[in-house]
């Protein structure tokens, strides 16, 4: 109680104004209800990849049937849009940490998370990236998270199991074969993962090279069932 009046005090002082439109958010968080709905929600995807799909399909992809993935779902819950888009560089490339809140709400305001998962695992950046950027994005997404979401909190998020054993051009510049390329070798595991149930945390998902190769190497150490649980699904590319 002491918390929610205090934040009604600094909000009556200092109004939060909205990321997108700059006006008065009239809530807590820097986003108004009016941009808010503006982010596109990915409903009709594939059940396994979460990429979008036409015609309110929520079976699976051509491609996942073609080839399952080591995944065993990936949660989604919106489209990568300019909107979305402009929020999550924001939080990533200009510093501001304090986005990872307003991310994960985000997140949960659209998702009821499993309750059945044994741990969060965020997605590793090599050293020379952490140093650079001063934090891992995943990271705290994930710790927004379990801050927000009681039925989250007891779970463990054990940043060392997981890490990224060399540096690599980022993701972002790369074609689809050369993402999978890139990630040869480039994840090692630092503790048993026999028989777990995992969430791993990303920001966005484009090709899923990364979580791909994170889940192949999580269930070839034993890992009983691999999740992604991301902000949002880049949309195919227009044909």
């Amino acid at each position: 109680m002491v918390d929610r009046w205090g934040r009604r005090l600094l909000d009556g002082l200092f109004p939060q104004l909205c990321l997108l439109c700059r006006l008065p958010s009239a809530s807590h968080l820097p986003l108004c209800a009016c941009c808010a709905a503006q982010l596109v929600e990915n409903h009709a995807c594939c059940r396994c990849c979460a990429l979008p799909l036409p015609d309110d399909n929520t079976e699976l992809c051509a491609a996942c049937l073609q080839r399952p993935p080591a995944l065993d779902r990936v949660i989604a819950p919106f489209l990568y849009e300019p909107h979305l888009g402009y929020i999550i560089a924001r939080w990533k490339f200009q510093r501001e940490r304090r986005l990872s809140g307003l991310l994960a709400e985000l997140w949960l305001s659209t998702v009821e998370p499993p309750r059945d998962r044994d741990l969060l695992l965020p997605v590793p950046i090599h050293w020379r990236r952490l140093l650079g950027r001063g934090f891992n994005q995943a990271t705290l997404l994930a710790m927004a998270l379990q801050d927000r979401d009681p039925g989250l909190r007891p779970l463990p998020l054990p940043v060392r199991v997981l890490r990224r054993t060399r540096a690599a051009p980022a993701q972002a510049t790369l074609t689809a074969h050369q993402r999978a390329h890139n990630l040869r070798g480039a994840f090692a595991l630092g503790a048993s993962v026999n028989g777990q149930r995992i969430a791993v945390i990303d920001d966005v998902m484009t090709t899923g090279a990364t979580a791909e190769a994170i889940a192949r190497l999580l269930k070839s150490a034993g890992a009983a069932d691999v999740q992604l649980w991301c902000l949002a699904r880049t949309p195919p590319p227009a044909t």
